[in-house]
């Protein structure tokens, strides 16, 4: 098992350095100046070169390209994800205030959509060709394919203009007005949770399905066992492998779509942050950003791996 997981952290370093060396590159290839954007025209114009030569060093521009990587690679294991040229703020402090929000959401959604995902799976599975079966796989197959900001808009637009239950935007911690960040949250965290719903929906039937054919389970309901007792010890922990699986991608997908329904919802998160760090071509926000999603991922790859061995004793990690 260690030998395993350091061959998977080792691999994992590897495809961070990739993916944030390509991130770096793009941002850097977008045409603009970041300092002229961060300045202005009008005040940058009344800059002397010189006074533009030394921002350009204050926030390490005047560098080629990959000194300036590896200086922020070497600056990251130092602790220190740099400074943002338009907040003028340290990285991880922007990060730090705005990732718990986007946590909040995010690990909402996904328990939810992973709780009631999987019910409806083995319903599905249980009575499958009956009219709940039906349903429940219609609606899954309506949220495979709805864009998220799309049902957000909506959603918007029916429960807050027409309907007046919810408040439109905004975010409220749950230490400060438990009632009202509820109210907030049930939108945005909706528009998350719905892929996740339906991707698991459909992924479990199918799992169950390919279950329940199995000789065991025939055996365990000619021996009379209850219908909770087969679910519960033969049924979910054999076929919850694929799901698993499934669950872990999402965890992906969850932060990714975190970008556009928090624009949506004018949410004061990480999504909404990074959106701004493009626009403004502030890239060590872009830069940080990226990494921190890229280890939230490989931690979630990592566990789900790891699960595998618990869910079925024959895997054995070389």
């Amino acid at each position: 098992m260690q030998t395993f997981i350091i061959k998977r952290l080792l691999q994992s370093i590897l495809v961070l350095f990739v993916l944030t060396f390509l991130v770096f590159l793009v941002i850097h290839l977008l045409p603009g100046d970041p300092l002229l954007l961060y300045t202005g025209q009008s005040t940058a114009a009344s800059l002397t070169p010189e006074q533009l030569h030394n921002l350009r060093v204050e926030y390490g521009l005047d560098k080629p390209l990959l000194v300036q990587y590896f200086v922020w690679i070497y600056n990251v294991f130092q602790g220190d994800m740099g400074k943002s040229i338009f907040y003028n703020d340290k990285v991880s402090t922007l990060l730090a205030q705005r990732m718990p929000v986007t946590i909040h959401l995010g690990l909402t959604a996904i328990l939810i959509g992973a709780i009631v995902g999987i019910t409806f799976g083995v319903i599905c599975a249980l009575r499958r060709g009956k009219l709940i079966d039906s349903l429940l796989t219609f609606i899954a197959n309506i949220g495979i394919t709805a864009p998220g900001f799309w049902v957000g808009i909506l959603m918007i637009y029916l429960f807050a203009l027409q309907l007046h239950w919810l408040p439109t935007n905004g975010y409220t911690s749950p230490f400060k007005d438990f009632g009202m960040s509820t109210r907030q949250l049930v939108m945005p965290v909706f528009c998350l949770a719905l892929f996740t719903l339906a991707s698991m929906t459909r992924q479990t039937r199918s799992s169950m399905l390919e279950v329940v054919r199995q000789d065991y389970v025939r055996t365990a309901w000619a021996k009379g066992l209850k219908e909770r007792v087969i679910v519960t010890r033969h049924v979910i922990k054999n076929g919850l492998i694929p799901v698993i699986t499934m669950l872990g991608m999402q965890v992906r997908t969850v932060f990714g779509g975190s970008v556009l329904i928090e624009t949506v919802f004018n949410v004061p998160g990480f999504g909404r942050l990074m959106v701004s760090a493009v626009t403004t071509h502030d890239y060590l926000i872009v830069q940080g950003g990226v990494l921190v999603i890229g280890v939230i991922v490989m931690v979630a790859n990592l566990l789900v791996d790891i699960s595998y061995g618990w869910l079925d004793p024959r895997i054995r990690y070389g």
